[in-house]
């Protein structure tokens, strides 16, 4: 019904000196302009971009791996010379200790003296390279620092380190040795 009645109506303007009234449109029939993307270019853009963040992706990721590669490599490097600068100190220790024993006329007080210089330079060592000495005669009994090898009666109020059998040593503040220590126990 609605085929006739919109005859009737191109009839009736055609009759009254009208243009021809345009009916529907079929947006098939309308060419495409220049100014809207084609369906395929549409899709060259979209693969286009696609392929570039791909590229992307594949180079991020291989600088993650060299990252993680040179980070390995760095550690390994850390952990082999890690010692150096402690080495470096000893080796003033060992010539002093070699020349004491290349020397021909060793008497005992020469032997204490070089001795005591060889101490002081291996307590040098340490304390350049952060390694404390742990002596704790008089001090509380501390189960993180201190190793218990015995309890004795004592005078001295419990749990208080009466005496030292082998000091101890602390790695910046990590416990590298702990202390040989004897516990005095409440007397009965």
């Amino acid at each position: 019904m609605e085929a006739n009645d919109t005859q009737d109506d191109k009839t009736r303007a055609m009759d009254q000196g009208e243009e021809d009234v345009p009916g529907p449109v079929d947006a098939a029939a309308i060419p495409a302009t220049d100014s809207a993307p084609t369906l395929e270019e549409s899709l060259r853009q979209a693969e286009l971009k696609a392929a570039e963040n791909h590229d992307a992706w594949l180079r991020a990721k291989a600088e993650t791996e060299n990252v993680r590669r040179r980070a390995q490599e760095d550690i390994a490097k850390a952990a082999k010379f890690a010692i150096d600068r402690f080495a470096r100190e000893l080796l003033a220790v060992k010539d002093s200790l070699e020349l004491a024993l290349a020397s021909e006329s060793l008497t005992v007080d020469s032997l204490r003296s070089g001795t005591e210089v060889t101490l002081k330079q291996l307590a040098a060592a340490f304390e350049k390279s952060a390694l404390v000495e742990i002596d704790p005669l008089g001090e509380r009994f501390d189960p993180h620092r201190h190793q218990a090898i015995s309890v004795v009666e004592s005078p001295q109020e419990p749990n208080t380190v009466v005496a030292v059998l082998q000091k101890g040593y602390l790695l910046s503040d990590r416990v590298l040795r702990p202390a040989m220590v004897v516990v005095a126990r409440a007397a009965t």
